[in-house]
């Protein structure tokens, strides 16, 4: 077997232990994806200052600071105002649901399945303490991926040489390209889903707004935020718009219902595919295939991530298997 041939299938079998933990896997590829955000901001800052990447992503990161900041002084209080009433206007709403639902001949079944003694025995009380861990190990994860994203991106050619190393000397200017090609897509990738985001949680809450829907705002930076999870995250984040408006009665309902499809219908049938033609295309079917396997075998974590890890399979096969070995056979005379 060549060393090229064992170089690969030492790859392989590190890909294969680490999936062993999937837990640990997505939350390198987590810092991984923050890494490529944060250094391609700041090779953008970099390249029009003349000055060092590193400083780029200094610049960039204080800017993001300042952001928050005037966020925080400006925009937050009113957020924080409208985020607090609507979670207090959610339980009643959950109330006049259940109402509803007992009207129905098969509603109180499946009302006596929802009672408070669940929460409250010992089943009740794993979960929380379940819920309360997990708590505790998202801000461990969230550290983690914090100094992952930020050492990978002040020197990300350290992490590229070092993978690099792996495989035999003969593939490892092509691996290098391979590894650039993959970030390039990922960051090409994180500015389309953040301008789509941005798109959608305006529209929504402009479009609330206008049709006298409480609690616009923050409707409105729900359904944003959640639209980084396509397809799926609108469908979350409609839910608890129709909640509140459910005292209202079906037409109230059905304004919001046209709302979120039309912003959704204009994001995605626009929207994404104007800002994917300039930076990456995904075909729409491996993203939903994508996200149901990784929200069945990794939960929510695995969700959110599935889009730009098969955007970054998607690159590496196509690069290191279709163009390397696939088109090298078709080129070569038929022995």
């Amino acid at each position: 077997m060549s060393t090229r041939s064992i170089s690969l299938l030492v790859l392989l079998a590190a890909l294969a232990a680490l999936l062993v933990v999937p837990d640990v896997l997505l939350t390198v590829f987590a810092g991984i994806l923050l890494a490529v955000l944060l250094h391609g901001g700041g090779h953008w800052i970099a390249a029009r200052l003349r000055v060092a990447d590193g400083w780029g992503v200094g610049l960039f990161l204080l800017g993001i600071v300042i952001a928050f900041a005037v966020f925080g002084l400006v925009v937050a209080p009113a957020v924080a105002e409208q985020i607090d009433e609507l979670t207090r206007r959610l339980p009643e709403a959950l109330e006049n649901l259940r109402e509803r639902v007992a009207d129905y001949e098969w509603g109180p079944p499946v009302l006596d399945r929802l009672t408070p003694d669940l929460f409250v025995s010992s089943e009740g009380r794993t979960a929380a303490l379940s819920a309360v861990s997990s708590t505790f190990g998202a801000l461990g994860n969230f550290v983690v991926i914090l100094f992952i994203g930020l050492y990978g991106a002040l020197d990300p050619s350290v992490y590229r040489r070092g993978l690099t190393l792996l495989l035999a000397p003969s593939i490892r200017d092509r691996g290098d390209d391979v590894l650039r090609a993959t970030a390039a897509t990922l960051r090409n990738w994180l500015a389309a889903q953040f301008m789509a985001m941005t798109v959608v949680g305006v529209l929504t809450g402009l479009g609330l707004w206008l049709a006298g829907v409480p609690l616009a705002f923050a409707l409105g930076l729900i359904a944003g935020l959640l639209a980084f999870i396509p397809n799926i995250g609108p469908v979350l984040a409609i839910a608890p718009a129709l909640l509140l408006d459910l005292p209202d009665g079906r037409d109230a309902m059905l304004i919001v219902l046209a709302i979120y499809v039309g912003v959704q219908a204009l994001e995605s049938y626009v929207v994404t595919p104007l800002l994917q033609q300039e930076k990456v295309s995904l075909p729409p079917a491996l993203v939903i295939a994508a996200q149901l396997l990784f929200g069945v075998l990794f939960g929510i974590l695995g969700l959110a991530l599935a889009t730009p890890i098969a955007a970054a399979l998607m690159t590496i096969t196509q690069r290191a298997y279709v163009r390397d070995y696939l088109e090298r056979e078709a080129r070569s005379p038929a022995g």
